[in-house]
């Protein structure tokens, strides 16, 4: 970590843990990140309606080769809970994909933001708010390489738009 990297923060709440999301996303993007990895049961406490993040998102999918893979158990909450989230993501239908895994591969998912080159949020107890967050390029590419490997099993789900009869 350079002089004018910050630290990693601590998770320890509620709070902290959206803090560490949004510095997980600012921390990929700094580092020129081409890949993230959002994995979530169903993504019900990310700050994903926070326009910090939308903005910063954005930014960076508007370079090339540029891609965000979010994989989850249960989208079914996604539209209620982060509408600006939903409503952003029609337009960026392209680089990001929403994914389910097999039922097989895992019965629930850990709670990670991992990219391609060293950037890892982890949440290790929902139930109390800890986890940690770092900038280890061994650690985070043993991750990536794990759930990678999870995502190319999955199905597409969450589709950008409801068809109705």
């Amino acid at each position: 970590m350079s002089a004018h990297e910050p630290a990693p923060p601590a998770i320890a709440s509620r709070s902290e843990f959206g803090a560490a999301i949004l510095w997980g996303q600012q921390s990929a993007l700094a580092l020129g990140a081409r890949h993230m990895l959002w994995i979530d049961n169903d993504f019900r406490d990310w700050p994903l309606d926070d326009a910090t993040l939308l903005e910063g998102l954005a930014d960076w999918l508007h370079l090339p080769q540029r891609r965000l893979v979010m994989l989850a158990r249960d989208w079914s909450t996604m539209r209620q809970l982060h509408p600006r989230f939903c409503a952003w993501r029609r337009a960026w239908a392209h680089a990001v994909s929403t994914r389910t895994p097999d039922d097989d591969d895992a019965p629930t998912l850990p709670t990670l933001l991992l990219d391609d080159t060293r950037v890892c949020v982890r949440l290790v107890d929902h139930s109390h708010w800890r986890g940690r967050c770092s900038l280890d390029a061994r650690d985070t590419r043993l991750l990536m390489a794990e759930f990678d490997a999870l995502a190319q099993r999955s199905a597409p789900d969450f589709p950008v738009t409801q068809l109705g009869l």
